[in-house]
This record gives structure tokens, C-alpha cells and sequence, in this order.
């Protein structure tokens, strides 16, 4: 897997609830064992005690998404950097599962889920993820959604740095929204000149 890759782990975390609407999803073993994906094994470690430990996790990973999304850098870099002493991760070389065309291994970095708990294995991959997300991209590469009343945290890959929704469903209600804004105010001005 290709370390960047790690970020959506981020994402998929901090999207696990919306403040705005007042829903977590967050709330069972079962719900932190799908944030892994069908292939963590580090998932098999999820018990009641993950679920406080990623709540907590996952406000601090808001706060980098919101503080990139506001252009303040300094305070993103800073927030994700705390986490990540706090959650160190250890790299392997791996090669499963991928050969070239001699049949010799593809060598590759993967983190090690060797962390004692689930929460801590999650929280280290995802701020690594991260981390190679900003500096390969860059911070203003991290937004939050602008549609309301969504507020996902969402990884802009654009060629053109112009993404502004977590999603193709966000982005079409905010054109509506938006539409149907002008079209009323055009109707306001027509009424108020005849």
C-alpha cells in the first residue's frame, strides 16, 4: 500500500461523526473494526476501551482538517505532529504479494500494526497517512466540506487544488442550493422594478 494511501484512514475517522447533524457512528467494537477496512488485523484488537480512545482521537484529527481548511498551516502541522509523538508507528519492508515480471518481490514501506490497541494502531497509521498526504500535497490539500450543514473532512487530489466538497452528492446540492438562491433574487429584483 502506498503510505499516502494511509490518510483516508484520517478521514474515514473524523467522518465517523457529524457535528452538525449530531450523529456518531462510532458507538460499538463493530464500528471501530470497519474504520480498519477488511483488511485490518490490527482490528482484531478493538474492545470497549477503543471506543473514548478514537472519540478523542478523531476531535484532535478535526481540528488539523479545520485549521488546514482556515490556511492555518502552522497550527495543522502542530496538531498533527502532537499526535504522531504521541502515536509513534514502525515501518517494514514488505514485498507480499506483488511480483515483477521476474517473479522477485516488489519491495514496498508498510506501517507495522504492532501498536498495543486497536485505537493506538489506527491513530498512528492514520497520522502518518497524513502526514505524507501534507507534505507531498501540502496542508491546503486537507479541507472541510462547504456544503452545509456537512462538515467531512475530505483529501483534495485535484489537479487544480479547487476541490470544496467531500463529496459528488455535497457538491450537488450546494450548486442547487446556489441556483435556486439566484434565481429567487432575480425574481425579487424583477418584482421590485415593475
Amino acid at each position: 500500500m502506498e503510505l499516502a494511501a494511509y490518510a483516508n484512514f484520517a478521514v474515514r475517522l473524523v467522518n465517523s461523526e457529524e457535528p452538525e447533524r449530531g450523529t456518531d457512528s462510532l458507538t460499538s467494537v463493530e464500528a471501530v473494526r470497519a474504520l480498519f477496512g477488511p483488511s485490518g488485523r490490527a482490528a482484531g484488537l478493538a474492545d470497549e476501551a477503543d471506543l473514548p480512545r478514537l472519540r478523542a482521537v478523531r476531535t484532535r484529527l478535526r481540528g488539523v482538517f479545520e485549521a488546514a481548511a482556515e490556511g492555518d498551516e502552522v497550527r495543522g502541522v502542530d496538531l498533527l505532529n502532537s499526535l504522531m509523538i504521541e502515536y509513534p508507528v514502525s515501518p517494514l519492508v514488505s514485498g507480499h504479494d506483488y511480483l515483477d515480471d521476474a517473479g522477485r518481490p516488489r519491495w514496498h514501506l508498510h506501517l507495522a500494526d504492532n501498536a498495543p490497541t486497536a485505537a493506538a494502531n489506527f491513530t498512528a497509521v492514520a497520522c502518518m497517512g497524513l502526514a505524507i498526504h501534507l507534505t507531498e500535497l501540502g496542508a491546503d490539500r486537507l479541507g472541510i466540506c462547504q456544503a452545509a450543514p456537512c462538515r467531512n473532512a475530505y483529501l483534495d487530489t485535484s489537479t487544480n487544488r479547487s476541490r470544496r466538497y467531500c463529496s459528488d452528492r455535497c457538491a450537488t446540492r450546494a450548486n442547487v442550493a446556489a441556483y435556486r438562491a439566484r434565481k429567487r433574487e432575480e425574481a425579487r429584483r424583477a418584482a421590485a422594478a415593475a
